[in-house]
């Protein structure tokens, strides 16, 4: 006589009798830690990702030409409504030193084509970033002294130390610039000559014109 069937009741299997030999869990089931994120996941920006979105590993002395361009006009427009002629002298030979050594910067940077040190282009002879600090800052010490003088040089220094440390340029490329931009700051400063006059408004000026046979008047505005 065969035993009686007995029923008996299914043990439910646990995690780790389901997971397969050397198969690691899913990344849904591992425990995490609260609070924790995976740094790829969290969507911040690391200081890694920062410096490589910003081209250079530290913060660096130089503003691009443009953003240079912009201040010049700038101080510039803001020289046309200020009672200082010296200031107003300033603003004038800034603007004109900063298109003069860009012009020069430009041309000798596509007669020399020298090659960068980080190989990015062919743009290196002379550094136009330091060809410009250096520009303003000759028509600073010209007008203002050495009081301005010291500290517009020693940015003007550090602008050139930041373009060596972010590889762009080699020792000479660097000096070419500031002595390019240093002479060309003191020739318009020296060229342009006596700072601008204020005129408070519009003045006409009339002079006669006297002749044999005519008569006549010049008049003459300036504003």
């Amino acid at each position: 006589m065969p035993p009686p069937l007995t029923a008996t009741a299914a043990r439910p299997r646990t995690f780790r009798e389901s997971r397969s030999p050397g198969r690691r869990a899913p990344s849904d089931q591992r425990p995490q830690t609260p609070g924790r994120r995976h740094p790829a996941k969290s969507g911040r920006p690391t200081a890694t990702t920062a410096a490589a979105r910003w081209g250079g590993s530290s913060p660096t002395w130089g503003a691009a030409p443009a953003l240079l361009g912009a201040v010049v006009v700038g101080v510039f427009v803001g020289g046309r409504y200020v009672q200082a002629p010296r200031f107003r002298a300033m603003s004038y030979d800034m603007l004109d030193a900063f298109v003069v050594n860009g012009v020069y910067t430009l041309l000798l940077k596509a007669a020399v084509s020298r090659e960068r040190p980080n190989e990015q282009d062919n743009k290196a002879f002379p550094s136009g970033h330091t060809s410009n600090a250096f520009a303003l800052a000759a028509v600073a010490e010209r007008h203002y002294g050495w009081k301005a003088g010291v500290p517009a040089y020693l940015l003007a220094s550090a602008v050139g130390v930041s373009r060596l440390q972010r590889n762009k340029h080699h020792l000479s490329d660097v000096v070419a610039g500031a002595a390019l931009g240093y002479i060309v700051g003191r020739t318009v400063v020296r060229v342009n000559g006596a700072p601008l006059e204020w005129h408070r408004g519009a003045t006409i000026s009339v002079t006669p014109l006297p002749g044999r046979k005519t008569r006549g008047l010049m008049v003459a505005v300036t504003f």
